[in-house]
């Protein structure tokens, strides 16, 4: 289990390295007090409620993944996360795309807000605050959970592997 987190957060790091787009700078993978916390939001594709948990079932490691489909930092990351899903969803992968806007991604994906003014009210804004992440949207913004070490009550993990931007 360990040693996939590893090889999962190394890829990660390479891609950063070796695929910077246009000039684009991956940031790097950091762990973080952040008390991320369990939610239930709505899924894009059915308008159901989603949980969280229900999404990390079976999962080795889940990758919730703050984007918005307007974004340049977004339209960088987007082929990068998907060929991880692609290549490790076999093995345990998970990624959940939390975002406010028309859906795409091949991984579940829930909207936790669909009001720019909002932007600064919600969970996303307050974890990005946490972790030292400054930029005006914070997209993308990853947090990395690993299911087996998530506790049962309303926050899920104190520290975590993030990545702002």
């Amino acid at each position: 289990m360990k040693k996939f987190v590893l090889i999962i957060f190394a890829l990660i790091l390479t891609t950063a390295a070796t695929g910077a787009q246009g000039g684009h700078e991956y940031a790097p993978v950091q762990e973080k007090t952040v008390n991320y916390k369990s939610w239930t939001l709505y899924d894009l594709a059915s308008n159901k409620p989603v949980a969280l948990r229900s999404l990390m079932q079976g999962k080795k490691l889940v990758m919730v993944l703050y984007f918005a489909p307007w974004c340049p930092n977004w339209r960088n990351e987007a082929p990068v996360a998907a060929s991880l899903y692609e290549k490790y969803k076999s093995q345990g992968f998970e990624i959940v795309g939390v975002i406010f806007g028309p859906a795409g991604a091949p991984y579940p994906v829930v909207s936790e807000s669909e009001s720019r003014d909002d932007r600064e009210k919600t969970p996303h804004f307050g974890y990005r605050q946490l972790t030292g992440d400054t930029r005006k949207w914070g997209s993308p913004w990853n947090i990395f959970l690993e299911p087996a070490k998530c506790s049962s009550g309303d926050v899920l993990t104190e520290k975590a592997w993030i990545v702002n931007g």
